[in-house]
């Protein structure tokens, strides 16, 4: 029980972080109207405004996955029903397992990357890379968590099904 708590802390801690971000881009947004306005130009707010937009955007996939909230394709998996159907959900969240530890490797290994070779962006900000990387591999590290936490759920029996009214909810 304490496993699960300390993972839905997990999912809305990174939930809590994406909200902070897009408060970030808000802030950024009209830093930059506001300088415009007063004749002055926000050298970088752009590329920062673009860091927080990625940052909250990986950061709330898991929080999206373990809410329902992401888009299920069920075209295929509604057609089945009875034995074949629980193997099928299963090979699903295996499928949605591995892409998921794909994604985070080569997020982590990336930013990484950026480190070892002081990759810096482009613009006049000149900020090095792998610091708003981190959100990107952090993100998509809880979303493999995220994922693997349903396949267990899955394998035990209680994966989660679209209810009649489209709202999600646990299969006990």
């Amino acid at each position: 029980m304490h496993l699960r708590r300390f993972l839905d802390h997990l999912y809305n801690a990174a939930g809590y972080m994406a909200a902070f971000f897009m408060i970030g881009i808000l802030l950024m947004v009209l830093a930059s109207v506001v300088g415009r306005a007063a004749g002055f130009n926000l050298r970088g707010s752009d590329a920062y405004a673009g860091y927080a937009m990625a940052a909250a955007s990986f950061l709330a996939l898991a929080h999206t996955l373990k809410r329902g909230e992401h888009i299920r394709v069920t075209l295929l998996l509604e057609r089945f029903h009875g034995r074949l159907r629980r193997p099928l959900e299963i090979w699903c969240h295996l499928a949605g397992t591995f892409f998921c530890a794909v994604l985070a490797l080569y997020s982590s290994r990336l930013v990484w990357q950026s480190y070892a070779f002081n990759d810096v962006s482009q613009g006049n900000d000149a900020t090095p890379l792998w610091i708003p990387q981190i959100a990107m591999a952090v993100g998509t590290v809880v979303l493999l968590v995220a994922m693997a936490d349903e396949l267990v759920l899955a394998l035990r029996g209680k994966a989660l099904a679209a209810a009649e009214d489209d709202m999600p909810k646990r299969i006990e």
